[in-house]
């Protein structure tokens, strides 16, 4: 047995936080461990610990389960803290939208505005970030640091920065979208192999095999034969749809997860500039964004109705077995000395997708073992895609970072200026002074005075 302690921060992310309980439970490496769960929202959070219990004892498994509202109680003695809290909630965000379309902002591109990475969201984020390592380099400096909460791209950018000594790493589970692919394709799972470098929510399918040989030709193959009638049953800005299948084409290789989703930012803005071109691509990421927050709030409510019904079984529910995330794959790797290839996002510090700056972020797959998570270098992304990634990614962030350090507030009117669908400096302007003036953005205008 390998026993350690696994902190979850924001553990009232009920869907998810069962689906870590249950991958952990699952992997007998890890058997007597501790499981922390901690919140400030108690409902959720009983929720979690009520189901998560009921799942151990009916895995007749071994772990100690705990759960807290105090985050310092909760990183004592961690040897790993994943942070999946979400501080300004959807709520906020989509005040913040409805504001945003009355300038004439639209999904597309929109990436700080038009997006769940929101500047007035992101300002929050940061702020927990910056407490949160604070926090671990003083209780648990050994520490790893996971962090699954967006934004992973900006997130894991900053903190890589200016907290050297922790050990840090972001996860997102976009990647997986390969999976979706090769089963819409028909290859099996197993027998597939892939690369899939870029930055995070801008992540292109380079590599791809199966069974050992070069798989785009069955990629090509399917869009000249299946494709249309996939599309038929397919949702609306799905991640299989008509405008993935046009910049494969454009560009060679295949955006993958949210890279052209909402969930991404619905990159690139062309596709999205009114309904009438949307629907030619099948693209409608209002509707996809309201299935989304619909979806996850009946899930919460199915979760705390069910950890209030003590008769009903957990895992005839949610069944007994893994999901897809990598997250207690990591784990294992590190504590147990089982080296795998994982898709990670770290610092770009020996170059491993070239073009991109070496102190910023990157999603790229990695060496990960008890001697850490070693970067895997590849041969990046084709250079268009590379220049887009510089514009429409790097840029913005590194604007919006200098903008919190600096508390500068005129350069998140620079930030908004580099917005596709900003038409001028006083739409900005005028955009920027409504969003601050929300009654709830008191830190947020302070900091930026």
């Amino acid at each position: 047995m390998n026993e350690v302690k696994i902190s979850i921060i924001g553990a009232g992310s009920a869907v998810f936080s069962l689906n870590l309980v249950r991958d952990i439970i699952l992997t007998p490496n890890l058997n007597g461990s501790t499981i922390s769960l901690m919140d400030i929202n108690e409902e959720r959070l009983n929720a979690v610990y009520l189901l998560g219990k009921r799942y151990i004892n009916e895995a007749n498994a071994k772990f100690k389960f705990e759960k807290t509202t105090n985050r310092r109680e909760s990183l004592k003695d961690a040897d790993f803290v994943i942070n999946t809290a979400l501080v300004a909630g959807h709520d906020r965000l989509k005040k913040g939208w409805e504001i945003a379309k009355k300038y004439g902002y639209r999904f597309g591109g929109s990436f700080h505005v038009m997006h769940d990475e929101a500047f007035w969201i992101n300002f929050y984020q940061f702020k927990l970030f910056d407490s949160i390592l604070n926090d671990v380099l003083e209780v648990s400096p050994n520490a790893w640091y996971v962090q699954l909460a967006n934004p992973v791209l900006a997130g894991i950018t900053y903190l890589s920065r200016k907290y050297k000594k922790v050990k840090i790493v972001g996860l997102c589970h976009g990647f997986t979208g390969v999976y979706h692919l090769a089963d819409v394709l028909g290859l099996k799972k197993e027998e597939i192999s892939f690369q899939i470098p870029g930055v995070n929510h801008f992540i292109w399918l380079t590599h791809f095999y199966y069974r050992g040989e070069n798989a785009f030709p069955i990629i090509d193959d399917w869009i000249r034969k299946e494709a249309t009638t996939y599309w038929k049953k397919c949702y609306p800005s799905c991640d299989l749809g008509p405008k993935a299948i046009d910049l494969h084409q454009k560009f060679g290789v295949f955006p993958i997860g949210d890279t052209c989703t909402p969930g991404g930012g619905s990159w690139p803005w062309w596709y999205h500039i009114n309904e009438e071109n949307e629907k030619r691509w099948n693209e409608d990421p209002k509707a996809w964004w309201e299935s989304y927050f619909a979806h996850g709030k009946r899930r919460v409510e199915e979760l705390i109705n069910l950890s209030k019904d003590t008769s009903a079984s957990v895992s005839n529910r949610f069944p007994l077995k893994k999901s897809n995330e990598i997250i207690v794959p990591l784990i294992e790797s590190i504590v147990c000395d089982i080296p795998r290839v994982l898709q990670v996002n770290i610092q770009n510090s020996n170059n491993f997708v070239p073009g991109i700056p070496s102190n910023f972020e990157v999603e790229i797959p990695a060496l990960v073992s008890k001697k850490g998570i070693q970067g895997i270098e590849t041969e990046g992304l084709p250079k268009p895609l590379t220049m887009y990634a510089i514009r429409d990614r790097v840029a913005p962030v590194e604007v919006e970072l200098e903008a919190y350090e600096s508390k500068n507030k005129e350069l998140l009117v620079e930030l908004l200026m580099m917005d596709p669908w900003t038409k001028s400096r006083e739409l900005a302007v005028n955009f920027l002074e409504d969003i601050l003036s929300l009654p709830y953005h008191e830190d947020m205008r302070k900091h930026y005075k």
